[in-house]
């Protein structure tokens, strides 16, 4: 089918003609020997846009969560973070298996977050407990369908994690859709986080690349454990020029992916499938209550031309994006909504 309105996620998307161009005229050197000015420009841009000294490139956002958490937390501590999140949802047991990083987790809730139920839960050195090094959130929360944690829930953790001497990281995979939908500066999120993952294929649209960032000594600790997993590259300014392009021509622009996505569920909202607000480019649906499950309307989509994520039985997820324009969007609602009508 020629013309598929792709709703599975944001990394789908093509580089665009401006970014194309960007990467093939890219000045290139060999990363390993940190010798590439592309990368070097792009590493120095985004620690500069968070308030911090240095971040490292990696060729995915798992690796750079797993680079910070293994930063933050040594073999045998502990990592607290929700039940839903990233690090220990998407990422294949990386924490435990390469970090030896033992998690514990809240119960999930999206873009909500009590630092007072997290406090409850560090343990400190002593008694043969497995201390609690780092706190991880993830902002905004995938699974969570988009939520943003408000950010004086996130300056209260902060102040939870500085009262028990442990570190905070940011999974900010779309920490930029959160700057945007907030207008909180991205370098007051920098400053509250002693290590962040960014993702830059995601909303931003460009083909790969996630950044860990934080304080220099971290930074240099992070290249050898970026080696170590196999994560050096050599003439990676091509890759990193569609970062570049992509801060540079893409992040505003992840207002009309918000726009998108609220008129996708205002069109299904009616239905009773619509799980929480919509805040960002992702609209959550709950099929507990509805006729068909997850797999049954993700293959009808399919059969009519739009395709969406199956999260679960009856969980299901639209993401918007800049492959995705108003005709496109107009199409799937009415799609959507014709399908939850039988």
């Amino acid at each position: 089918m020629a013309d598929l309105v792709d709703l599975r996620s944001d990394t789908v998307t093509r580089p665009t003609a401006g970014m194309r161009e960007a990467m093939a005229t890219a000045e290139v050197g060999d990363d390993v020997y940190g010798e590439d000015p592309t990368v070097n420009a792009l590493e120095a841009e985004v620690a500069a846009l968070f308030g911090h000294e240095a971040a490292l490139f990696c060729p995915s956002g798992s690796m750079a969560n797993q680079i910070a958490l293994q930063l933050l937390v040594p073999p045998g501590a502990e990592l607290l973070c929700d039940a839903d999140a990233h690090v220990v949802t998407y990422e294949m047991g990386a924490a435990a298996a390469y970090g030896g990083v033992t998690s514990r987790t809240w119960s999930a809730a999206g873009g909500q977050l009590d630092p007072d139920v997290v406090a409850g839960m560090i343990r400190p050195d002593g008694y043969w407990a497995v201390p609690t090094r780092a706190i991880a959130v993830e902002q905004t929360h995938n699974r969570g369908g988009g939520g943003v944690i408000p950010f004086d829930t996130l300056r209260e953790l902060r102040r939870v994690a500085d009262a028990a001497q442990v570190a905070l990281h940011c999974d900010g995979a779309r920490i930029w859709h959160a700057h945007v939908a907030d207008g909180v500066p991205l370098a007051d999120y920098g400053a509250l986080f002693d290590t962040l993952s960014v993702c830059l294929s995601k909303g931003l649209g460009a083909p790969v690349g996630s950044l860990v960032v934080g304080a220099a000594d971290r930074i240099t600790r992070a290249r050898v454990i970026r080696k170590r997993m196999g994560g050096g590259l050599r003439q990676a300014g091509i890759l990193a020029a569609a970062g570049r392009y992509a801060l540079a021509h893409h992040v505003d622009r992840l207002a009309a992916d918000h726009a998108k996505a609220a008129r996708l569920a205002e069109a299904i909202a009616r239905f009773g499938v619509l799980a929480g607000t919509v805040r960002t480019n992702l609209v959550p649906l709950d099929l507990t209550k509805a006729p068909l499950d997850a797999p049954a309307l993700a293959a009808a989509a399919r059969a009519e031309g739009v395709l969406i994520s199956v999260l679960g039985p009856r969980t299901a997820r639209l993401v918007t994006h800049l492959d995705v324009d108003g005709a496109a969007v107009d199409h799937a609602a009415v799609t959507l909504s014709g399908i939850l009508r039988r």
